[in-house]
């Protein structure tokens, strides 16, 4: 029997995995959700352990689908910038910080005032949630900690070294590490400046590998597993789409605006992302913290399912009857929306139905999504590839669509981030798997 190769996507809000077999297709994959703990106000945290029970969880029910294929390797994506200190043996010493954390907004005034030139090379906007200013809030606030940690990893890199014991988990990749505040972008290397700003020492970073460099083998089920170091999710997720210039959209709990090939350079506190890609590149991105979050927040407030929150707003005309939702929950990271901004409902009247919020709140967010576009320059022409959970919808494509004024192409890929590791897993044991590429019918915007 032909093997396959699984790639796990580590989200904020649940883990994906696939199986995909050499042909490129999708022979089984399956999901875990899990919470996110806020013990304070703006702040998002979770365990490890949850991580990595997802996980289990997640193989228990997929390997036996498999028919009894061999498995050739295993790949990770994760969500960017969290932070994680662990010991000697790679275990997490307390829960992650994940990247809508606010607690380090303080901070931030530290990479402020960097030396001119210092700070532009980080190339990016200057995010509290991003690993430099937590790990300077963990210094201030949680000293022994910081003491009795022997490194620092991103979420995918902690889950990865609780499958290898013994193997040397001091290890990263260039698209995680360039999405760190701690990254010199036009160098290419880790910043000697922000780490001292951080207040951690140089050990406790991770070296940097290449995202398809096997980092160890891991046991699932009674079978040795090949494990790659992996990559973030937004870069994986152009890998699996095969994007070489166009723009992507990844709809999820945030929202990604991808645009690939940018050339790096100098930038202070710019109103968008430059990071590396997972195959010694680089693309530029525009991000939004929330996405399907503020979906998802709507549909509970309208008495609804998740799911269900589009066809309630289907059944609301465009516009919907004038009512104008802002997204903006959490706040956000600059360019679109400012860290202060917050939600609403606005242009309501006695005739505002629950189906004209629900058309709000889905055209909001996507509002949002072509303003975050529209940061990135001029669009090229064609189509824009469609990923994430939140592309799923119908009146979500039609309504991106109109707002981009370019054709948008959903691909029929349940986790993209999760297919781009297990491409990565292919790369990392010489199996050069192409995924199938199911796109679905292009939606045109209307007149």
């Amino acid at each position: 029997m032909s093997a396959v190769l699984l790639g796990a996507d580590l989200g904020t809000s649940g883990l994906k995995l696939v199986a995909l077999g050499e042909d490129g297709r999708i022979a089984a994959e399956t999901e875990a959700g899990y919470p996110v703990d806020g013990p304070h106000e703006g702040w998002a945290e979770c365990a490890v352990g949850t991580w990595r029970a997802a996980l289990d969880d997640a193989l228990a029910r997929l390997l036996p689908a498999l028919g009894g294929r061999p498995v050739a390797g295993l790949g990770l994506s994760g969500q960017m910038h969290g932070t994680v200190l662990v010991d000697e043996a790679g275990a997490a010493l307390a829960p992650a910080v994940l990247w809508p954390d606010r607690r380090a907004v303080a901070e931030v005034a530290r990479w402020r005032a960097l030396p001119d030139a210092a700070r532009a090379a980080l190339a990016n906007p200057l995010v509290p949630g991003m690993t430099g200013p937590v790990l300077a809030w963990l210094t201030a606030h949680r000293p022994d900690l910081v003491a009795r940690a022997a490194g620092v990893l991103l979420p995918k890199d902690a889950l990865r070294a609780t499958l290898l014991p013994g193997a040397d988990w001091r290890v990263t990749d260039r698209s995680d590490a360039s999405g760190t505040l701690l990254w010199d972008v036009v160098a290419d290397t880790w910043s000697d400046a922000a780490r001292a700003v951080a207040g951690v020492p140089p050990g406790l970073l991770p070296a940097v590998r290449s995202s398809a460099a096997v980092a160890g083998t891991a046991v699932l089920g009674e079978a040795g597993v090949p494990v790659v170091v992996g990559g973030a999710d937004t870069p994986l997720a152009l890998l699996a789409a095969g994007a070489t210039g166009g723009l992507q959209v990844n709809l999820g709990t945030g929202a990604q605006v991808l645009r690939p090939g940018w050339t790096p350079a100098p930038a202070d506190d710019p109103p968008v992302h430059g990071y590396a890609d997972a195959e010694g590149g680089w693309y530029a991105m525009a991000a939004l913290q929330n996405g399907g979050s503020a979906w998802a927040w709507a549909a509970g407030v309208l008495g609804v399912a998740p799911g269900d929150l589009f066809d309630l707003a289907a059944s609301s005309p465009p516009g919907a009857g004038g009512a104008v939702f802002r997204p903006f929950l959490t706040g956000e990271r600059g360019g679109v929306a400012g860290p202060g901004d917050r939600a609403s409902w606005t242009g309501l009247s006695a005739g505002t139905t629950r189906s004209d919020l629900a058309r709000a709140a889905v055209e909001g967010v996507l509002t949002a999504v072509a303003d975050a576009a529209r940061l990135l320059g001029e669009p090229p022409d064609g189509p824009v590839v469609l990923t994430g959970g939140g592309g799923r919808s119908p009146l979500v494509r039609q309504v991106l669509a109109d707002l981009l004024g370019r054709p948008v192409v959903p691909l029929a890929l349940r986790s993209a981030s999760a297919v781009g590791a297990a491409v990565l897993a292919g790369r990392g044991v010489g199996l050069a798997v192409e995924p199938e590429r199911a796109a679905g019918e292009p939606v045109s915007p209307r007149e």
